[in-house]
C-alpha cells in the first residue's frame, strides 16, 4: 500500500464528510488536535515503559504503541488530505530533504532550511 493509497482509504472513516476545510472549521481543528493527542499517548507509552519498566518493551507494550501510532498516522494522512497534500509527496519530499542534509552533514542542527 502506499501512502495516497492509505490516504484514499481512510477517507470513508472520516466523522466530517467534506473534502477540504479551512483551518478555523471544526473538523480541521478537531484533526490537528487529535494528532496532537495520540502523539501524546505514544510519549505516554514510552515514558510509563522507562518508569515502570526499566526501559525494556515488551511485545505488548510494541503492539500498543504500534495502535497509537496508527491512529496519530491517520490524523496525520486526514490533515493532509484537507490540505490536498499528496502523502507520497510529503514522504518523498521529506526523504529528500533528509538525504540532502545527510550529504552535507547538516542533519545535526537547528533550521528547518539548513
Amino acid at each position: 500500500m502506499t501512502f495516497d493509497e492509505y490516504q484514499a482509504a481512510i477517507k470513508k472513516l472520516d466523522v466530517f464528510k467534506g473534502e477540504k476545510y479551512d483551518l478555523c472549521d471544526g473538523a480541521f481543528l478537531e484533526k490537528i488536535l487529535g494528532f496532537v493527542g495520540e502523539a501524546g499517548e505514544v510519549a505516554d507509552k514510552f515514558k510509563k515503559i522507562i518508569r515502570d519498566k526499566d526501559g525494556k518493551i515488551s511485545a505488548t507494550d510494541r503492539k500498543e504503541i504500534a495502535k497509537e501510532l496508527g491512529d496519530t498516522l491517520w490524523y496525520l494522512a486526514t490533515i493532509a488530505r484537507y490540505l490536498d497534500l499528496s502523502f507520497d509527496e510529503i514522504a518523498t519530499g521529506n526523504i529528500a530533504k533528509l538525504t540532502d542534509r545527510a550529504e552535507r552533514d547538516l542533519i545535526h542542527g537547528t533550521g528547518d532550511n539548513r
